[in-house]
């Protein structure tokens, strides 16, 4: 909602901004997505390897 809001101010003051930015954002998502993509196996890669760690105490645990 509030990234609405700020194009909606930059519509107001700078139209001519807002609909560059308009038309470049699909292609900066485009070339962000592999980085998010390397965030989510990265960060599930390190869950894996937390879990492997924290197993031994939790087979204790639930004896």
């Amino acid at each position: 909602m509030i990234k609405l809001l700020l194009f909606c101010i930059l519509l107001v003051t700078c139209w001519p901004l807002a609909i560059v930015a308009l038309m470049l954002y699909p292609l900066i998502w485009l070339i962000l997505l592999p980085f998010r993509l390397v965030g989510v196996v990265v960060g599930g890669t390190f869950e894996l390897i937390a879990a492997l760690f924290y197993l031994p105490a939790r087979i204790l645990r639930a004896v």
